[in-house]
């Protein structure tokens, strides 16, 4: 059938950071944003917490004991590593955009100026002309992530037009959260990038869950990690590597494209690092709206309503 609409060509790069190196991954994310632009995308993501890294040594060397010195070593690098915006660290990030025109969603450990040396599982996009549109703080970081991760606030649950798409962003388990769904659709979203450490049993399912309940685009973006992409010059490396378990594979991906419909526009790509781009219709939304829209006509406000706290978290209130 005719259709009005333009295609959006989006994609995912699943990459593995060159782990607790923040310059040399940021490097990564550039040369993966062109690697996009060169087959034609519009918007990019990228798994969580992908700059400087996940902190895979929490449950590989027993992350939770006391004032241990192990721990605290591998949290102050940790922090080094860490991006602060207001420090321009994403300056190479949003020069490529701006020269590519590509809109990015990031994954980064956050260490923001004005919350001494806590960090935070942090969402940035990153437009098209360069500027950073939104950082969203996970809202609850999950189980071990607890002790390397603060927790977050609602200041980023926000969305941004693209195109004729309204697109948000989650880190994680977070989309498993209704309400913080919920704050999305409400805000008009239909493409929706959830954002990964890496791995298939967190995508393969709820992706396509996702995209059925609010019958928009789901672009879930994970992240690699093998025991080869830990450096030689890792801190404690033979005891992190010494406590997995499981293959090679840390992380092996699963970054993935589902349609409105909960179809497989990409299905899961597991165990390699890629760059996969594909378009998208807004005429697709719209069918399936006809039936099922969670925040349009089949929403009932005067019975079931959300209320958003989108303040900053902060300790201080200056008043001068």
């Amino acid at each position: 059938m005719p259709t009005a609409s333009s295609p959006l060509v989006i994609g995912f790069a699943q990459v593995a950071p060159v782990w607790l190196n923040r310059a040399a991954t940021l490097a990564k994310v550039v040369a993966a944003i062109h690697r996009a632009a060169d087959q034609g995308a519009s918007v990019v993501g990228f798994g969580e917490c992908l700059v400087p890294g996940y902190p895979f040594w929490l449950e590989l060397t027993d992350g939770a004991r006391f004032n241990d010195p192990v721990q605290k070593e591998m949290h102050a690098e940790y922090l080094r590593q860490a991006v602060c915006i207001e420090d321009d660290h994403l300056r190479p990030v949003q020069e490529a955009c701006a020269e590519r025109r590509i809109n990015a969603v990031l994954g980064i450990l956050e260490k923001p100026l004005d919350r001494g040396e806590s960090a935070y599982a942090c969402c940035v996009v990153v437009g098209a002309k360069g500027d950073v549109l939104s950082a969203h703080r996970k809202l609850m970081p999950t189980y071990e992530e607890r002790l390397a991760w603060s927790i977050g606030d609602g200041h980023g649950l926000r969305t941004h037009r693209i195109g004729e798409f309204t697109l948000g962003a989650l880190n994680c388990w977070e989309n498993w959260m209704p309400l913080a769904r919920a704050a999305l659709y409400g805000q008009g979203e239909d493409l929706h990038v959830a954002i990964w450490p890496g791995s298939l049993r967190n995508t393969d399912d709820l992706t396509r869950f996702i995209a059925k309940e609010s019958r928009s685009y789901v672009l879930s973006v994970s992240g690699l990690m093998r025991l080869s992409d830990f450096p030689e010059a890792t801190p404690h490396r033979a005891a992190i590597l010494a406590g997995h378990r499981g293959g090679d594979f840390l992380a092996d991906g699963g970054s993935c494209l589902a349609a409105p419909d909960g179809s497989w526009v990409i299905p899961p790509v597991v165990g390699e690092e890629c760059v996969r781009v594909a378009a998208i219709d807004h005429a697709f939304v719209r069918r399936e709206r006809q039936n099922f829209d969670p925040s349009g006509h089949y929403s009932r406000p005067d019975v079931l309503r959300l209320s958003v706290n989108r303040e900053r978290q902060g300790s201080v209130d200056l008043i001068d």
